[in-house]
């Protein structure tokens, strides 16, 4: 099939297809939602682009790609492979590839496809399925400790969209992880199952992810591998929704060159999350995921360590928890207080910053006390009660509201010396505070002053227009990581604009050739149908397209001709 005769045909094609089909096309294509493509005609020669089509075959599955492959030397796909082929663009209603398909896939594997790895099932031994039940206790916990962390200020992505290096120094000096590769790895597999979204410049926690900090261990555990598994690449998956053996992960993409890489990847954060021993084989309780169930989280219930409920509140300012700590606790608990090592047996430390901090999230002295006493072993310590009522007869000292009348930010205090301190503190500098009679005043909005104060360490307490206090939420979170909008909704711009150019396929198609022909100065054979009924062929250099006419250079008669296109019944080029 010629080029040209290609396009044709995949125009037509996507004429036919229905909105949520072609959406579904350019989503798997990676199309642009704001291409200029005028009509279903650029459509098709844009999809049958060989930079296109290159980009396109490292998607298909290996089942897909013998198919492929198959038809390239003239066997036509059928099935399900030919519906996945033909739903990508890649081949036609025949199931032949297209011409610029067929060179793609040559050139990518010229020898073929490779022997498939043999596939193995094999379970973990005892001993290995107790390291797994491990990784995924550890690894959960991690998880969680990147995702307070990032809750704090969020994680800095550099232009290639990993984190920077400062950002993984800081998740290993905070303990979250061990090592750099740790944090990658991490925070690449909480990205991939929605506890992480991005902007340009960062990675947020997302509202699933806020959620999942204060479910029991074993509930995240479970939720994340089922994500997981639905986030796994589609080469990867069964039919009926499990996962092929590992073994096959890597040459489960034949025409992907990364394919063995990202099957590494994805194998190692199976490994991390306990689904895989270290060796590659299921844990117990992953068979039944792999196999298109649920998990088994009884099995690895029986082989995960205890949570504790209480806590002992120590005499210097610490609080020693016997062993882990439920989710829910840890996360209030550090709300108040530094944790200062993590282990089974945590430890966490209290001070005056520390339940500040608290109180500025919203805690009260007696919420404090409440939740101390309700948790400690030990009671309330005297010098810990002592801090908390300090702090909070100190916090609120200053009061930041915002004036609707003036549009300004107000900063109230009736400590003078306060007032003056933070009219000359340099380190507030960006907030602009101005002094009138006995107050400071900002352009700035209240959140922001609000935020400058407590960062330079100023007793300050966000108030509304009657005086009562009111909690800010000073964490940033990301919009829903993995929100599945509706391709129809991502494309509708483009899909209106190509059903607008539809119109008569076959008149679109002969101007197309007409406008081809014009920019390549080319000479055509272009049949004429006569006012009799007859048909003459001309044979011109075509010089001009416009107004509904062909201009040309009629090379028999040398002489210039104006040919009206509703009277043009074919063009052919003259090689």
């Amino acid at each position: 099939m010629p080029e040209t005769s290609a396009q044709r045909a995949l125009a037509v094609s996507l004429s036919a297809r229905a909105d949520g089909d072609l959406a579904q096309l350019f989503a798997d294509r990676h199309v642009s939602p704001s291409s200029t493509w005028r009509d279903m005609f650029d459509a098709a020669e844009a999809l049958l682009e060989p930079g296109s089509v290159a980009r396109a075959l490292p998607a298909l599955t290996r089942a897909e790609a013998a198919a492929l492959l198959a038809a390239v030397d003239g066997v036509p796909a059928s099935g399900s492979e030919r519906e996945a082929l033909a739903s990508r663009a890649l081949v036609s209603d025949d199931g032949l590839p297209f011409p610029s398909v067929a060179e793609a896939a040559r050139e990518a594997l010229p020898d073929g496809l490779a022997d498939a790895a043999t596939p193995r099932r094999a379970p973990a031994t005892s001993e290995t399925a107790a390291a797994a039940s491990e990784a995924a206790f550890t690894n959960a916990a991690s998880v969680a400790d990147i995702l307070l962390q990032t809750l704090e200020a969020p994680l800095g992505r550099i232009g290639s969209g990993s984190l920077g290096a400062t950002e993984r120094r800081r998740l290993v000096d905070s303990g979250a992880v061990t090592t750099p590769a740790e944090a990658d790895l991490l925070v690449g597999l909480a990205a991939e199952v929605g506890l992480l979204g991005a902007n340009e410049r960062a990675w947020l926690v997302s509202p699933v992810g806020r959620e999942w900090l204060r479910l029991p261990t074993l509930e995240r555990w479970h939720r994340t591998a089922l994500a997981l598994r639905e986030a796994l690449p589609r080469a990867y998956r069964r039919s009926n929704g499990g996962w092929i053996p590992t073994d096959e992960w890597a040459g489960a993409t034949p025409f992907d060159p990364e394919g063995p890489e990202r099957a590494t990847l994805w194998t190692r954060r199976l490994v991390r999350w306990g689904l895989l021993d270290a060796a590659g084989r299921l844990a117990p309780w992953a068979v039944p995921l792999a196999e298109g169930d649920d998990v088994d989280t009884a099995a690895l219930r029986d082989l995960l360590p205890p949570e504790v409920d209480r806590v002992y509140l120590q005499n210097d300012l610490t609080a020693i928890a016997p062993g882990p700590l439920a989710p829910h606790l840890d996360v209030r608990l550090r709300s108040m207080a530094a944790r200062e090592s993590r282990a089974q047996a945590s430890s966490y430390r209290f001070s005056a910053a520390t339940i500040g901090a608290a109180i500025t999230a919203g805690e009260t002295a007696e919420s404090l006390r409440s939740f101390l006493t309700g948790i400690s072993l030990t009671g309330l310590p005297q010098p810990l009660a002592y801090v908390i009522e300090r702090t909070s007869a100190e916090h609120g000292r200053v009061r930041v509201t915002s004036d609707p009348a003036s549009q300004m930010t107000r900063v109230t205090t009736d400590d003078e010396t306060l007032l003056r301190s933070m009219e000359v503190d340099q380190s507030l500098r960006s907030i602009a505070l101005t002094r009138t009679d006995r107050e400071l005043v900002s352009h700035v909005s209240a959140d922001v002053v609000f935020w400058a104060l407590t960062d330079a360490h100023y007793p300050a307490l966000a108030v509304d227009a009657d005086g009562r206090p009111r909690t800010l939420e000073r964490a940033k979170l990301a919009a829903d990581a993995r929100p599945g909008i509706d391709p129809v909704e991502t494309y509708a711009p483009l899909l209106e604009r190509l059903r607008e150019g539809a119109g008569d396929s076959d008149a679109a198609w002969l101007e197309r050739e007409l406008d081809q022909a014009v920019r390549a100065r080319a000479v055509v054979d272009v049949t004429v149908r006569l006012p009799d009924g007859s048909a003459r062929v001309f044979r011109l250099e075509a010089t001009g397209l416009g107004g509904g006419r062909l201009r040309g250079r009629d090379r028999g008669a040398d002489v210039e001709r104006t040919l009206p296109l509703s009277h043009i019944d074919g063009v052919a080029l003259v090689e």
